[in-house]
């Protein structure tokens, strides 16, 4: 028999804002509710299971788990790497980049079974409001959004005494915590985020410190993309981040406090652990200052800041991010090599790279050392040439 009620597809992650809001849209607004996750590789199936149990509890007539990973890397992760892409240099933007394409892969399912709402839990004083809010609008534009999170304005307090007044059994300790996992790093907000000063304890990071002698790591790429990790050859660049990941983790490498402007203006604190995206950026950026040239260097660093920029204010459907993809896939032809990494506890440092297009040779001349391209006169000439715009400029302004 065809229901009557009002469809609503809402974006649940298992935490403790999207479970209130499935409750809630199932038992206060008497809606049938669609949950959807966007996996971008932070769950085991272990977990995906228990998110899709825990459902059932809430009234949800049907729960979905797309898996958007592979598309997530094609189409963003890659060209994150290829621009050295950190956040005020310090924040592989892991939340902030995979929001858009869990918002889109949401939109589309939303489309497909015709709802009438979509949903999602965030609150209204961060960024993903606008991500979710913005990519539904344009994806899922007659589809009308419900964020009870953020219309009742509601604490963490309220939403965890809703769920045990009905009865719902849940890690409520763990949800002190919001944790956004996936495969490029996890952010974790909690009181202490809240504050300038206070760090976040050691047993909110999800990933523990196990190792405590130091290691080497290699890191092979090929045109900028991952193609080994430790001298042994990947299939995907995705089973190098997940390896990568699971070796640095075990150093608690990859922790930091990211500050910085959210989109709505105010200044936002958040931890992170991302062990795989702050090796691997180090050790590609290192790569290419031995094989681009320096324009190249220069002129990517412009255009790979901004575009993290507007991945971090929600604007990745916006057109000029496929023109600087292209631009920076353009610039990887070259950057191919082996990086050698030491790794310590909650720290690494490169120790060299290897590379056939190392720009790093000894036909010129060595740095400091010696020169085979230009005699003395040659350096000599160069520099009174180099100082003429200057020398004019001082003389006629007589400083």
């Amino acid at each position: 028999m065809t229901s009557t009620k009002k469809k609503v597809v809402l974006a649940y992650s298992g935490g403790l804002d999207t479970t209130y809001c499935a409750l809630y849209l199932s038992k206060e607004l008497n809606m049938d509710v669609y949950t959807v996750l966007g996996n971008t590789g932070g769950f085991s199936d272990e977990e995906l299971a228990d998110i899709e149990n825990r459902t059932k509890q809430l009234g949800v007539v049907q729960h979905a788990s797309l898996d958007i990973t592979e598309e997530y890397y094609e189409k963003c992760i890659k060209y994150m790497i290829m621009g050295n892409v950190l956040k005020n240099n310090t924040y592989p933007l892991s939340v902030s980049s995979e929001r858009a394409f869990q918002a889109m892969a949401i939109a589309k399912y939303a489309h497909s079974i015709g709802a009438d709402y979509i949903a999602h839990g965030s609150t209204g004083a961060g960024n993903d409001q606008i991500r979710f809010d913005l990519i539904f609008k344009i994806m899922a534009p007659n589809a009308e959004i419900i964020t009870p999170t953020r219309d009742m304005e509601l604490s963490r307090e309220t939403e965890i005494n809703y769920l045990k007044e009905n009865g719902i059994s849940a890690n409520f300790e763990k949800m002190k915590y919001s944790i956004n996992a996936g495969i490029w790093g996890t952010s974790i907000g909690g009181k202490e985020t809240l504050t300038s000063d206070q760090p976040l304890p050691e047993e909110a990071y999800p990933k523990q410190v196990v190792k405590t002698e130091s290691e080497k790591l290699t890191i092979g790429f090929e045109k900028g993309e991952l193609v080994s990790v430790n001298g042994e050859k990947t299939q995907h660049p995705l089973d190098a981040i997940k390896k990568i990941e699971a070796i640095g983790s075990q150093f608690g490498i990859g922790r930091d406090m990211h500050i910085g402007d959210t989109i709505i203006g105010t200044k936002g604190r958040v931890a992170f652990e991302a062990a795989a995206p702050l090796m691997i950026i180090k050790a590609h950026q290192t790569l290419e200052k031995h094989t681009l040239t320096k324009w190249q260097m220069h002129w990517k660093e412009q255009i790979a800041n901004f575009y993290g920029m507007l991945l971090h204010e929600a604007q990745y459907l916006e057109p000029v991010m496929r023109n600087m993809e292209t631009f920076l896939l353009d610039t990887q032809k070259k950057v191919t090599g082996t990086v050698i990494l030491n790794l310590n506890p909650k720290h690494f440092f490169v120790e060299g790279i290897t590379s056939p297009n190392d720009l790093m040779t000894d036909l010129f001349g060595q740095y400091g050392e010696s020169s085979k391209g230009w005699t003395a006169d040659d350096a000599k000439g160069f520099t009174n040439i180099l100082a003429n715009s200057l020398k004019i400029y001082y003389t006629i302004n007589q400083e």
